[in-house]
């Protein structure tokens, strides 16, 4: 199998796994024509389309393609996306036949109420829940479901490769070295992607294995988190729940 992030918009990166046969599939397709031209590229045909939330960075480009491809849409039961044509939920296995995978669909609720991942084939599909060195901002839940949905991902096996859907690392890394400032494998994971966004490759994926030893969001009940929130809350150390609120809130403050 090859996986491909394309840039798109902005910052995002849209997912793209295809097989030797040319077979591919991409997930949370933003923008039509970097896919058009990525799958002319490479000789590839279009088999399914896999969406992990309803927002338009996400899903804006799925009725330009749907229109010239004949391919299913995998999606979260949210008639906000309209374009989806097999709704899916928390536990379900999606089996694909061309390219040959199969994923465990896992409900991740905090970003949006909705928000899905795509778990197998040693990756993780998890749109903007888990980013690298952080995770998305709370538009619908709460800190207690985002942290639960966290929890759940932090327990897939560690050799998983985290396919987040966005180039936020960089900034990401600087929060994470405010709170976490003498952690070692934070500080060479920032030197592979300041060394990586450099040369203008992406810092994606990462193994959730180097997530679990760097991204705060990931350990609030290290002793680097403790520490910091009881700085912050006149020695309290404060429930974990707390912590990651407290974590959350700052990171949507940070401009660094």
């Amino acid at each position: 199998m090859h996986l491909i992030p394309i840039p798109a918009l902005t910052d995002n990166y849209i997912w793209l796994v295809h097989d030797e046969e040319g077979q591919a599939i991409v997930i949370d397709p933003g923008e039509a024509s970097v896919v058009e031209q990525t799958l002319h590229n490479g000789h590839l045909t279009l088999t399914a389309i896999l969406l992990t939330h309803h927002h338009h960075d996400h899903i804006g480009g799925v009725a330009e393609l749907v229109s010239k491809h004949s391919v299913p849409v995998y999606g979260p039961d949210d008639e906000r996306i309209t374009e989806t044509t097999i709704r899916v939920h928390d536990g379900d296995m999606i089996s694909l036949a061309g390219p040959c995978l199969e994923f465990e669909v896992l409900a991740i609720p905090g970003h949006t109420l909705s928000h899905i991942a795509y778990a197998g084939n040693e990756l993780l599909l998890c749109g903007d829940t888990l980013f690298s060195l952080g995770c998305g901002r709370l538009f619908e839940g709460s800190p207690a479901q985002m942290l639960t949905s966290l929890d759940r991902l932090a327990t897939l096996p560690h050799e998983s490769m985290v396919c987040a859907a966005h180039e936020y690392t960089e900034a990401n890394g600087r929060f994470a070295q405010l709170i976490d400032p003498h952690n070692r494998a934070l500080q060479e994971r920032m030197r592979e992607v300041l060394t990586l966004r450099q040369a203008h490759r992406p810092s994606l994926p990462v193994s959730l294995a180097n997530e679990l030893a760097t991204n705060p969001f990931l350990r609030v009940d290290s002793p680097a988190v403790t520490d910091w929130y009881r700085v912050q809350h006149d020695g309290a150390s404060g429930d974990r729940t707390s912590r990651f609120a407290a974590l959350r809130s700052a990171k949507d403050l940070f401009r660094g």
